[in-house]
């Protein structure tokens, strides 16, 4: 059979230098998470979740202790290496969107393909095909000073989609959105997962996200203090 992990984390120290001294955000981190999962990493602030979610997406490396994702070991990375990762086969969905706002919807989406150096026709039905997922086809045209909170966000998440990653980070996806907002673009991800076979992680503690989650990794000061799986 196939192996389907897709994350191995082993040992996992990382150190911050601070004014007052060496604060460690992760202390021991030991973790597989495998595909097509759809898993939260939570805890209060300041427990690690952003920490560990950047080194999972090669936007950090561990002081001690290994992670491997995807094949890769994240420390033994170069830059252009860490780079490449991102972009082939990683996305990313943050808390304030990220959009560009002088770019269209359809501008944002296909900026990933362009660093991917797809040819045009590839991009615009890839582009399109995202849209649709996301139910934006009539925003295509639009640029995000024009759109909702809710419609940024599920542009934000058709970005991360558009080149079928296998894994999609998620750094509090809802913080910015009311509750109905909040639960459509979770079930959306839901559906995405199931559609796709794509590995969600999220960095929250937002309850409305921790819902829908079938796997809870608790951090409490850098470490795991409980990680269950759930029913949904």
């Amino acid at each position: 059979m196939e192996n389907s992990t897709l994350i191995t984390i082993e040992a996992l120290k990382k150190h911050f230098l601070t004014m007052s001294g060496r604060f460690t955000a992760l202390n021991g981190i030991d973790l597989t998470i495998g595909k097509a999962e759809f898993t939260g990493v939570v805890g209060p602030s300041g427990s690690g979740k952003t920490t560990l979610l950047n080194i999972i997406g090669s936007l950090d490396s561990p002081s001690e202790g290994r992670a491997v994702v995807l094949g890769q070991s994240i420390s033994d990375l170069n830059v252009k290496q860490a780079a490449l990762l991102r972009r082939s086969r990683l996305g990313f969905i943050f808390q304030s969107y990220n959009l560009l706002p002088v770019y269209t919807v359809f501008e944002n989406v296909e900026f990933p393909l362009l660093l991917l150096r797809f040819d045009d026709s590839q991009r615009r039905r890839m582009v399109m095909d995202s849209l649709e997922w996301l139910g934006l086809t009539d925003k295509a045209k639009s640029k995000p000073a024009q759109l909702s909170g809710g419609e940024c966000q599920r542009v934000a998440i058709a970005r991360a989609m558009v080149k079928k990653p296998e894994i999609v980070l998620a750094d509090e996806p809802t913080a910015n959105l009311d509750a109905a907002n909040s639960h459509h673009i979770l079930k959306t991800m839901v559906q995405l997962n199931k559609e796709f076979n794509t590995t969600f992680i999220f960095a929250t503690h937002d309850d409305k996200v921790i819902g829908y989650l079938r796997r809870k990794i608790s951090l409490i000061d850098g470490k795991v203090a409980k990680d269950e799986f759930t029913n949904n």
